[in-house]
Order: structure tokens, then sequence, then C-alpha cells
């Protein structure tokens, strides 16, 4: 599975100062200024919070769900597998690699993510299944939905960092130093190959996928 050998760990940095602790939305586009979804905004600085939440990646119709995800540093994640049929979850990336052998149902235990970095995900029974999990040093972490919007809420004033990741970009940005509106969108542009997302193989001689 080749895309478990290349993980796109590029990521566009910029200085931000948050005057005030009001809801804060980044606007992420490709290069062309179309909303990109499953981009990762990261708000990093020193010595971040831990304010760790549960989270769990599903296994569901075939696929898992969602493609991408963002979690804090010392997260616990869920894999439940909510398909008939079993499936054996995997990762061989240099910040978290694991195995979770043929199972339906749930773990017996979720998979804890002590090093930050990106963790490509796969099935071994079901090649065409990928994911990835941001894991990030900093609690201020959102995911762009499909209008390219990653929303902040009750993020103390100060100055950050602000770091964005997608699994298809093509190189890093430089960016220059800009404060962040208390209100608003912050328009980011991220240049990425676009790909289609996984999706269960339609049925037909030679797939028996249930």
């Amino acid at each position: 599975m080749t895309f478990l050998n290349k993980l796109l760990c590029g990521a566009c940095l910029l200085q931000a100062a948050v005057t005030v602790a009001d809801p804060l939305q980044i606007r992420i586009t490709d290069q062309q200024g179309v909303p990109l979804e499953d981009a990762v905004a990261e708000l990093q600085l020193p010595n971040p919070p831990i304010l760790k939440t549960p989270a769990e990646l599903a296994q569901k119709d075939l696929t898992f769900v969602p493609f991408v995800s963002a979690v804090q540093k010392g997260t616990a994640v869920e894999f439940p597998n909510q398909d008939k049929t079993r499936h054996h979850v995997y990762s061989f990336s240099p910040a978290k690699v694991f195995e979770l052998k043929l199972y339906a149902g749930k773990p017996e235990a979720p998979v804890l993510f002590d090093k930050s970095g990106i963790i490509a995900i796969g099935c071994n029974i079901h090649d065409y299944m990928q994911a990835y999990v941001y894991v990030g040093d900093s609690p201020y972490l959102a995911v762009s939905r499909a209008d390219g919007s990653a929303q902040f809420a009750d993020v103390p004033a100060g100055t950050y960092q602000l770091k964005v990741w997608h699994p298809w970009q093509d190189s890093d940005v430089a960016l220059q130093a800009l404060t962040l509106p208390a209100t608003g969108a912050v328009e980011i542009k991220l240049p990425v190959t676009r790909q289609q997302k996984p999706q269960k193989p339609k049925k037909g001689f030679g797939n028996s996928y249930n």
C-alpha cells in the first residue's frame, strides 16, 4: 500500500495574534480558490494546555469515517467497526505504529496517540481503505468542512502559530505574519493535487464486499 509509504507532512505556518476569545473562523481553499475539505488547522503556542477529548475513527460502509481526524497528543482513539465484515486496522507511520488484528465490534482498548505527527491508517483486508489522523501538540484543532471553513471557539487571547495541513497538499507554503480578527474568516490558500476519497468498490465479478 504505497500511500502508507508517502506521507505529505508539509504545513503552512504563520504568526497570528488573537486578541479576544471570540469564535475564530479559518477558510481554507485550494490554489484556484475552491473550498478545501479535510484540511487541518492548528493554533500552536508554547506550553499548550492539555484539553484532550475522546475521539473515534469508525469503519462504516467499508470506509474509514472520518477521512481526516485531528486530536491532541496524548488522546486515546477508539476504532469501532460498524460493518458486518471484519477489519484489520494498522499504521506503519513513525508517529504511531500499531495493529488491530481482525475484529468486529469494538476493540478491547483504544489506541493512544502519544506523539505528534501525521498517521496514515489502512486496512489489511480492504486495501483501498485509508484515513489520516493529525496529532497536534495544541488542543486548538479544527478540520475544515465542505465549504472550507474551520472554526475555533473559546480560544484564549494570545499569540499563536497557525499550522495548516492537508493529505493532498503539494508543498509547504510560506505565509506572512498577520493578526487574526476576533470574528470573520481568515483566508488561507493551500496548493493541492485533488484526488478521490477512498470509497467502497462497486459489487461485481471478483468483488465480494459486503
